[in-house]
């Protein structure tokens, strides 16, 4: 089978990105829109969804919160009306929810972390395997979970439960889609500079000197890196990859804990203060 002259050419290409109006998911969007595709965004907030709209003319910004139990089936429709297919299915949605220790979480909040971050990604691809059998060969899944699918993360365990979940998950549905010629892979990203996670917010002003020195590569993730790990894992120079992950990190899970210092030396023992996780009510 010959290669296509533009690999990265999603003409013709139908995709939908749930949470794309804003971080990573409009990022995404944003990708696959200067690459050709035609796009269906989800977009729970009415005013970045007109922003987005505004951003991306001729895209298909459609107002719904996915974790609404009839909102999959809807956007199926939409789909199947506009195009009849679906070549790429970028699952984004999630969020911390909850930042609180596991003791401290009543059953309504750990529900509610695993909806947002694992169910509604469930149903949205079980709703969606219909179009995307209709462009199989050669279509995609692709699930933006986290770094903390990996490793620990305090005072956030059902969320790490949910991303880990997510893992599980798109490895055992790759091998039940390889048949079909449908791949579905996982993007993982540390911490990105986003509205949900802002690093200006999150950061004092008096440590920011020190930021290039707490992941390998030197900085912290934008919403574009993970648009090219998600681009890649869509297109054909993927064609041999599925039930994987892509560690969008800068090499913060290869360091499993090693920063550097402000004088450049490497450690494994926190040398600035004041940017912890505090346990709330302490």
């Amino acid at each position: 089978m010959s290669a296509p002259a533009n690999p990265l050419d999603f003409s013709g290409k139908t995709v939908l990105v749930t949470g794309g109006g804003v971080g990573i998911g409009r990022g995404i969007a944003e990708a696959f829109a200067r690459s050709g595709a035609k796009l269906v965004i989800a977009e729970i907030d009415p005013d970045r969804a007109a922003e987005v709209a505004a951003a991306l003319p001729g895209a298909e910004v459609v107002v719904c919160d996915v974790c609404d139990r009839a909102t999959p089936a809807m956007l199926a429709g939409r789909i199947a009306a506009l195009t009849g297919k679906l070549d790429v299915l970028v699952n984004n949605v999630g969020h911390f929810v909850h930042a609180l220790p596991f003791a401290m979480l009543g059953d309504d909040q750990t529900e509610e972390i695993l909806d947002v971050n694992l169910g509604q990604l469930l149903r949205v691809t079980r709703a969606m395997l219909p179009l995307l059998r209709a462009a199989a060969p050669g279509s995609s899944i692709v699930n933006v979970t986290s770094i903390e699918a990996y490793r620990g993360i305090p005072y956030c365990s059902i969320y790490a439960a949910a991303k880990a979940g997510i893992a599980g998950f798109t490895k055992s549905l790759a091998l039940e889609l390889a048949p079909e010629g449908i791949r579905v892979n996982d993007v993982a990203p540390e911490t990105t500079d986003t509205p949900q996670v802002a690093l200006d917010v999150m950061i004092p002003p008096k440590n920011r000197a020190n930021m290039d020195k707490w992941i390998p590569l030197g900085r912290f993730g934008t919403p574009e890196d993970c648009a090219g790990a998600a681009l890649y894992l869509a297109s054909p120079l993927a064609a041999w990859v599925t039930g994987t992950a892509i560690h969008v990190d800068g090499g913060a899970l290869a360091a499993a804990g090693w920063t550097r210092t402000p004088s450049g030396e490497w450690t494994v023992v926190p040398m600035v203060s004041g940017n912890g996780l505090k346990i709330p009510g302490s």
